[in-house]
């Protein structure tokens, strides 16, 4: 394992200087290498499909590890979107000059040696991969045992990209093996050759990496996600976006997991909103009076307001204010994703103020918390911690600073 930081610290000290056409050769390179390995790619996810399926694993954790064409179509995509993103090294952030007339300047650079831990998701093998290498860095991929086949077939397709550019491909490598022992070893650093952690994956593996990392982390913790539905909210917007907030991908993290509702519109908005959402196949649990109202509900526990289902499940609370709803938020909230539906400017310019997550929607799906809908590209992860790196962490995020300060002479007194 110490062998991959030492190839990824030679690799990264290359690419920090590479020049962007090298950067943006390879990623179209591999973007060009997917399209044509659709079959091999297909058939290495199928294995795993096959594997995840006979081991009993959920719906929602087979819909985040099954390829197709459309998705690779969209793995594609985001390749070539991050190729045509400004290179963010060397990028002056600021400058001024001070009274003795030094020059100093802000100016983008990379990190260095990235590990990225993720679990079921193949598309964040060539993601991570994609957005560290326009950053100036190398990256050591440990994916999930469950996408293996996957991420190594995709990885392939990088490394055909990179070799394609004259770029070291050394600067994305892959861990070759399932035993969770290498993750343990990424934890540690690799001898010091990794500069930070970036977890993507379910509360566990995100707890494990806090708790024993002994680097920097981009802390991605649970989608824990809210809907507040104002009494100024349009039915109609409510219906729409609630449904889709939901229902579209129940397995990702920006998917919604708690409705709640102002007491106001209780009589007009929530029955249409349920019925939208059980038409779609959801499960309702609700406090007392959404169960008076809601024949199909279950009961609400105190464990649903603190669950993230990653399923088609809704825990749904009546609340009589804006206030309750926020006080809720902050109260159970991971801080990833809120959003409010409300017409009342005042509501909302409250809710984004008082509410401390990562990401705050008004009048929009909760699925669009994704570096790629930012138009990042794709991103390595929604980071809901509040140290360098918040919300969807795409290139900019992946890059430090430095102080370039120029002189004339001058001494100080």
């Amino acid at each position: 394992m110490n062998d991959l930081g030492r190839r990824a610290r030679k690799a990264a000290s290359i690419l920090a200087h590479a020049a962007s056409d090298k950067k943006t050769a390879a990623l179209r390179g591999a973007a060009r290498a997917i399209d044509t390995s659709r079959a091999k790619i297909l058939a290495a996810n199928a294995t795993d499909l096959e594997t995840a399926t006979s081991g009993g694993m959920s719906a929602a954790f087979l819909d985040r590890l099954r390829l197709d064409d459309a998705r690779l179509d969209g793995i594609i995509s985001a390749l070539e979107t991050v190729a045509d993103l400004p290179d963010p090294v060397g990028t002056v952030i600021a400058n001024w000059q001070r009274p003795n007339g030094l020059d100093i300047s802000r100016v983008r650079t990379p990190l260095g040696v990235i590990g990225v831990i993720f679990e079921s998701r193949p598309n964040v093998t060539a993601d991570a991969g994609a957005l560290c290498l326009k950053a100036g860095n190398a990256v050591i991929l440990r994916g999930g045992s469950d996408s293996f086949h996957s991420s190594r077939a995709i990885h392939a397709c990088l490394l055909e990209g990179l070799k394609s550019a004259g770029l070291p491909e050394d600067a994305i490598q892959i861990v070759p093996t399932t035993d969770r022992a290498a993750v343990g070893e990424m934890l540690k650093g690799l001898d010091g050759t990794i500069d930070v952690i970036v977890p993507r994956g379910g509360k566990g593996l995100v707890s494990r990496v806090q708790s024993e990392a002994r680097v920097p982390v981009f802390a991605h913790l649970e989608g824990l996600v809210h809907v507040y539905v104002d009494k100024s909210a349009d039915l109609g917007i409510a219906v729409s976006v609630i449904a889709n907030a939901k229902m579209r991908r129940t397995g990702i993290c920006g998917a919604a997991e708690t409705l709640l509702i102002h007491n106001d519109v209780v009589a007009t908005h929530l029955e249409p909103i349920i019925a939208a959402l059980i038409e779609r196949g959801c499960e309702i649990r609700g406090d007392e009076t959404v169960r008076e109202m809601i024949t199909a509900a279950g009961p609400a526990t105190e464990d649903d307001w603190r669950t993230e289902y990653e399923d088609a499940i809704i825990s749904v609370k009546i609340v009589g204010d804006v206030d309750e709803a926020i006080t809720h938020i902050e109260h159970y909230s991971s801080h990833h994703t809120e959003a409010i539906i409300a017409e009342d400017g005042r509501a909302v310019e409250k809710f984004f103020n008082e509410i401390d997550s990562a990401i705050l929607m008004h009048n929009a799906s909760t699925q669009f918390a994704d570096g790629g809908e930012f138009g990042f590209g794709g991103e390595i992860g929604i980071a809901t911690g509040k140290m360098h790196a918040r919300g969807p962490v795409g290139v900019e995020q992946l890059t430090s600073f430095k102080y370039l300060v120029r002189g004339t002479g001058q001494t100080r007194p």
